[in-house]
């Protein structure tokens, strides 16, 4: 079997050999989505495809393809980090690169809703399909889901949402549902973390499609333990957490991730899916960050 190219090799071998990409699915080592601890620790890396580049301060941070995967090769390689999510750009440069094997694969389905433009809130599925996924013998997909109380084309996200809970569930693949309600002001986008706002929208993620056996959530960590206790109460279905951006300095590094570690201890709490804040630490250190997020998990 052939070594693995280097991240620098990535565009002469995919100009030359665009049907590595399928090689290398078909066959990629498989493994369940939940091991033995019952647990899961999942980078995410699928921000650059909504135009989302920024971390902190620094607003084009995640745009070197190859600095951001020489980072998520790193952070998949160091022990109890599970797998990955990410679109379809991504995960093919990571197959190429033999970085995905006995990893959770993860596709992220809507990126439509590109940051700041006028129709973000219309967030379309622009990216992987559940027959891809299927296709290409990956283990999950993501979806996002912002409702706008305000904004009729709501529904159709809402609707678009549903069906491909359904049509996940005929492939027996999770989704995970990360649900926010949502509102424009002053022309940007906000999602309304307020624990009251979080548990509307778990209620309704949990009842789209007409099966939710497949269905995981993937929810914000609210500042109050307490209220992220009774978030979790509103819905029997398995939970991981989103990490969101940790902001620019140490202290706020360390601030989220001792949010993090209370309401890893909730029981409907199956693990943590963070990117940015693992892999663009305040202190550059990505294996350091990567490691602390996983002995939360502990």
């Amino acid at each position: 079997m052939l070594s693995p190219p280097r991240i620098s090799d990535l565009p002469a071998l995919r100009a030359r050999h665009p049907e590595a990409v399928a090689e290398a699915a078909a066959r990629r080592a498989r493994r369940p989505l939940l091991g033995d601890r019952g647990r899961l620790m999942i980078i995410a890396a699928d921000h650059p495809a909504r135009g989302a580049l920024a971390v902190g301060d620094r607003h084009l941070a995640m745009a070197n393809r190859l600095d951001l995967l020489e980072r998520l090769v790193l952070a998949l390689s160091r022990p109890g980090v599970d797998g990955v999510l990410a679109t379809a750009d991504i995960l093919e440069d990571l197959l190429l690169l033999g970085a995905l094997e006995g990893k959770v694969v993860m596709g992220s389905m809507n990126r439509g809703g590109i940051a700041g433009a006028s129709f973000e809130l219309d967030d379309r599925f622009t990216g992987h399909r559940p027959q891809d996924l299927a296709r290409l013998r990956f283990d999950a997909g993501k979806l996002l889901l912002r409702i706008d109380y305000e904004d009729a084309g709501s529904l159709t996200t809402l609707e678009a949402a549903a069906r491909t809970v359904d049509a996940m569930a005929e492939r027996r693949l999770p989704t995970f549902i990360e649900p926010f309600l949502s509102r424009r002001t002053g022309g940007v986008v906000r999602n309304d973390l307020s624990p009251e706002a979080v548990t509307r929208s778990v209620a309704i993620a949990s009842g789209l499609g007409g099966t939710s056996a497949y269905t995981w959530l993937k929810l914000p960590v609210t500042d109050d333990p307490d209220a992220m206790a009774r978030v979790c109460e509103t819905s029997t279905l398995p939970t991981v957490l989103l990490g969101g951006d940790a902001g620019g300095t140490v202290r706020e590094q360390e601030a989220v991730y001792g949010k993090w570690r209370a309401a890893l201890r909730l029981p409907a709490v199956h693990g943590l899916v963070a990117g940015r804040s693992l892999l663009y630490p305040a202190d550059g250190d990505v294996a350091a960050a990567v490691d602390t997020a996983v002995g939360l998990l502990r």
